[in-house]
């Protein structure tokens, strides 16, 4: 079963948000608090939604699809970023990834999203070959940027003053 999440999903969204985060290499990196998810997905302005799969049988959480519009200069339209994807381990080969992305594609349908994005680590060949069998287009030739930390602070350090005008409103 798919649902939109609620707020007494917080903790578990923040759960399997570590969980993700382990399986990527990256646990120290998921810092984030269940009072900033909380705001975040339900506070006055949300900046993503969430989508909870959960087994039919016995209801346990599963899995999850953290997503946020985005938009495309060239298409002139909204699209859709998948910012996370995750399925527990013991839960994975039924069904679940499949139904969350199914769930996602369809909102993508009804809001007039022309785009669907995401990433995925290069390493992660069970899942590249898993998005491959439903026909994921996979763009090699796009890199990702970062920015973050020190370089972030000292490259916003030298925006020009009517930069810092215009972001303190």
């Amino acid at each position: 079963m798919i649902r939109a999440a609620t707020s007494s999903d917080v903790a578990e969204i923040r759960a399997m948000i570590r969980e993700l985060a382990a399986y990527e290499r990256a646990a120290e990196q998921a810092r984030a608090s269940e009072e900033q998810l909380h705001d975040a997905l339900f506070g006055e302005h949300p900046a993503a939604s969430v989508l909870i799969a959960q087994d039919e049988n016995t209801s346990e959480t599963v899995g999850y699809a953290l997503w946020f519009p985005r938009f495309s200069t060239w298409t002139g339209t909204r699209g859709m970023h998948l910012e996370d994807l995750y399925v527990r381990p013991h839960a994975r080969g039924a069904g679940h990834g499949k139904a969350l992305l199914a769930a996602l594609a369809a909102i993508c349908r009804r809001k007039g999203y022309e785009r669907f994005e995401w990433w995925v680590l290069a390493w992660n060949e069970p899942t590249i070959e898993f998005y491959r069998s439903l026909g994921v287009e996979l763009l090699d030739e796009w890199t990702v940027c970062r920015l973050s930390g020190e370089p972030l602070t000292h490259l916003a350090a030298e925006a020009p003053a009517v930069v810092n005008q215009l972001s303190a409103s």
